[in-house]
């Protein structure tokens, strides 16, 4: 018997359509692909509601003129959480489908950021991906910085501070932001997709850059930029045992490594996130991809990553250090393009993803939530006079 797997994607984010990307390509084909599962896609509109009906398999009919005319002659659908995922076809006869498992494939705020995965946790229902604490902490760039460097994690020097921070004590953080070294980067805090980072090289272009990033999220960090830069990144899976994909190098022609080179700029039709812009495997040496490697699996369990993970590094080709920049539990498109480099199909990587949170969740019902006590019976409360 097939198993249900629901696939949500979009959402109130700043990242809706390259979510809309990845659910499509590959997850949504491959799974369909494989014959070994009934797909639900579940779609979040921009403005919260939620939409299922099996057109939204299809990716070609987001891009059609008439989408959101379409999209409204549809009912908004029901979910159930009680002790499992159900989805919820209202009606005269409303149509009722339980689910096995769910594969999140929404970046960003509202998904990605642990929001979804702690839905999920609490529905009581399998699901693909990091879980509700690796996807927090990960989600937020600054607090992935601390918690590495901690741990004895390198990271490049770095300021974070919030809004409210930032109109309090701007005399404060421009006086430590002045320690850092040119250039830096400006970044919000909770995005990803490189979406509103600015390169800085001087003062006098500190202030607009915060402006930039707050516009978009209520936390910042400034980084110091690295001269001489390598950029590569690893892509892993796994739960207890993971499996390493080849070390990617990006290939961009701009400041850093933007939006635009991720997923506009000369991919391939059909490609997702922009098969085009980077080396695999990255030309670097022995000695760093072994410290690449080393680093990256050191950094998915320190973080508590599970089922999919990109490690992000930055590399300083005269000195030879390497610096952990980011974690992204949710790769664009899963980095599809690098697991085939590696024999990975995209029907194998979604296959062991779904396998993997099965596996995950099995796990976890040895785990003990509740505590049974006679607290209750001896609270005295409020005695009337």
């Amino acid at each position: 018997m097939k198993k249900t797997v629901a696939v949500i994607f979009g959402g109130r984010s700043a990242e809706h359509d390259v979510s809309i990307i990845t659910a499509h390509i590959p997850i949504i084909q491959s799974l369909i692909a494989s014959g070994k599962f009934n797909v639900i896609p579940i779609y979040i509109t921009k403005k919260g509601e939620w939409y299922s009906y099996k057109e939204l398999n299809d990716l070609e009919y987001f891009k059609r003129g008439d989408f959101n005319a379409q999209l409204a002659k549809h009912k908004k659908i029901q979910i159930l959480f009680d002790d499992g995922l159900k989805v919820v076809w209202p009606g005269i006869r409303p149509k009722t489908v339980e689910v096995d498992v769910v594969f999140p494939a929404m970046h960003g705020t509202f998904g990605e950021d642990g929001s979804l995965m702690g839905l999920l946790r609490m529905a009581n229902v399998a699901f693909v991906g990091c879980g509700l604490f690796a996807s927090v902490v990960a989600m937020d760039k600054a607090l992935t910085k601390e918690v590495l460097f901690a741990e004895g994690i390198p990271v490049v020097p770095y300021v974070w501070f919030t809004k409210n921070d930032w109109k309090k004590d701007v005399v404060e953080l421009k006086e430590k932001i002045a320690r850092l070294k040119f250039p830096l980067f400006v970044k919000p805090v909770h995005l990803g997709s490189s979406i509103a980072i600015t390169k800085i090289k001087e003062n006098s272009e500190l202030e607009n850059a915060v402006e930039v990033a707050f516009h978009y999220d209520n936390k910042v960090l400034v980084e110091e930029g690295v001269e001489d830069l390598i950029e590569v990144t690893l892509p892993i899976i796994g739960n207890e045992e993971l499996r390493l994909a080849a070390i990617e190098q990006p290939l961009n022609k701009s400041d850093f490594f933007d939006f635009g080179d991720k997923y506009l700029s000369g991919g391939k039709k059909g490609g997702g996130a922009n098969s085009q812009y980077s080396e695999i495997p990255a030309n670097i040496d022995e000695e760093l991809i072994r410290q690449v490697k080393d680093l990256g699996e050191k950094t998915y369990r320190i973080l508590g990553c599970s089922g999919i993970a990109r490690i992000d590094f930055l590399i300083d080709a005269k000195t030879k250090q390497v610096y952990v920049n980011e974690v992204n539990t949710l790769p664009g498109s899963l980095y599809q393009h690098n697991w085939r480099r590696v024999g990975v199909s995209g029907v194998e990587l979604v296959t062991k993803l779904v396998a993997l949170a099965e596996e995950r969740f099995t796990a976890g019902r040895n785990t003990t939530y509740t505590f049974s006590s006679d607290i209750l019976n001896k609270a005295m409360g409020n005695k009337m006079m």
